[in-house]
């Protein structure tokens, strides 16, 4: 995905944060479109269709929560990569944000070079999203066969049984987004059987041992994303 194909929508109602995180990433050869609040976001996102939000939570008119929420119902927009900039960093309104289904979180106050290394960072996840077919990924050069159930990382076969090969596919398949627990369960063990979220955090385990412990994060209260 080259830079200036590259949309990023910034959503503030502080003038100054935007003229800040708006020049910074134009520096970097990226599209600006800006909004200054929740509503004006859902009407620039339909017409410019950006592939990457930026947007505060609090706002007038309309909250970044209520925003996110209304573009996550919009079909032409219900995979574009979303992160909430905001100074509060308590667990519930991080939780609260993963919930209306925000992909990220980026803290204020802003230090420009972090936030173009998270902007890169969120972005190739997009890129690497999109250049995948459907049985095998290459992520972070892990090679996962879905089709064959296989996985080698540095020339090694990894032998993985059922259920931690298809947790491992679901966090690679779109590396750096959070995945809920609830969403974990429904995907990978589906109806078959009831599970706690204890199975997860089980299967997380096994999976740090046979892959590597820094590839997998925990998201406290919400859940776990896998990041290379």
């Amino acid at each position: 995905m080259k830079k200036k194909n590259t949309k990023i929508l910034l959503v503030d109602d502080e003038p100054d944060i935007l003229e800040i995180v708006g020049y910074n990433l134009a520096q970097e050869g990226y599209q600006i479109v800006t909004a200054s609040n929740g509503r004006e976001a859902i009407a620039k996102a339909k017409k410019e269709l950006p592939d990457l939000i930026i947007m505060d939570v609090m706002m007038p008119e309309m909250d970044g929560m209520e925003a996110c929420e209304n573009i996550r119902n919009i079909p032409e927009l219900s995979e574009v990569i979303i992160t909430f900039l905001t100074a509060r960093s308590e667990d519930y309104s991080q939780v609260a944000g993963f919930d209306a289904g925000a992909d990220d979180y980026i803290t204020k106050p802003i230090k420009p070079k972090l936030l173009v290394s998270k902007v890169k960072a969120l972005l190739r996840r997009l890129k690497e999203a999109g250049g995948q077919d459907s049985e095998t990924l290459n992520v972070g050069g892990i090679e996962i066969n879905r089709e064959e159930y296989k996985i080698i990382k540095d020339d090694v076969e990894i032998a993985l049984p059922r259920k931690e090969f298809e947790l491992f596919y679901l966090l690679a398949s779109k590396p750096g987004k959070v995945f809920k627990r609830d969403e974990i369960l429904d995907k990978v063990w589906g109806n078959e059987v009831v599970v706690g979220g204890r199975t997860i955090d089980v299967h997380i385990r096994k999976l740090r041992e046979k892959i590597g412990d820094d590839l997998f994060k925990t998201i406290k209260g919400v859940g776990y994303k896998f990041e290379v």
